[in-house]
């Protein structure tokens, strides 16, 4: 995992909790932290930073990676506004994840291991998204797809049909998209 995410995750805690409870949350963690942006570093680092971060702050670590994804949209956005000025909607933007986002993702980060999606589209308004990565992360994959809907102010509803952390191959999420 880049050094981005976690470095984006500290700035984040410290905006919203102070910098001794990033402290505490790293120490709980058993983290060392001082990552660099363009630096690969084990995913686990995240699952420990999210459940001494649900411990402390009183949430599932589940909730935690959700809230970094939503959170981190806007952080992306400014850093990266080419990428999103390219789409109108959030259902534009999800669409392109494989062809767009995720290679310039790697032009910018070389080595980033990113997830890989696949789609069925039901409807016009509908988008069935699967996502297979070995990080087993859908809870940050939400976070984002409910930042990206934010960033763009239209609403997405989403239910998971189908999940890692329940047994299944993969995740599956339905999102409707609200024009």
């Amino acid at each position: 995992m880049k050094g981005i995410v976690f470095d984006i995750l500290e700035r984040l805690v410290i905006r919203d909790h102070g910098e001794d409870a990033w402290d505490d949350i790293l120490e709980d963690a058993g983290v060392e932290g001082g990552w660099t942006t363009v630096g690969t570093y084990p995913h686990e680092e995240l699952a420990a930073l999210a459940a001494a971060a649900g411990r402390k702050l009183g949430v599932e670590p589940g909730d935690v990676i959700r809230w970094f994804g939503e959170e981190a949209i806007p952080i992306f956005a400014e850093a990266y506004p080419d990428l999103f000025a390219r789409h109108t909607g959030p259902r534009s933007f999800v669409l392109a994840l494989n062809d767009i986002i995720h290679p310039e993702v790697r032009k910018l980060y070389p080595g980033a291991e990113v997830p890989h999606f696949d789609y069925e589209l039901p409807s016009p308004t509908i988008v069935r998204l699967t996502y297979q990565s070995a990080r087993r992360l859908c809870a940050l994959a939400e976070g984002l797809i409910e930042g990206t809907a934010r960033h763009y102010g239209q609403p997405v509803a989403q239910h998971q049909i189908e999940c890692m952390h329940r047994g299944d191959p993969c995740c599956v999420f339905e999102l409707e998209f609200t024009p």
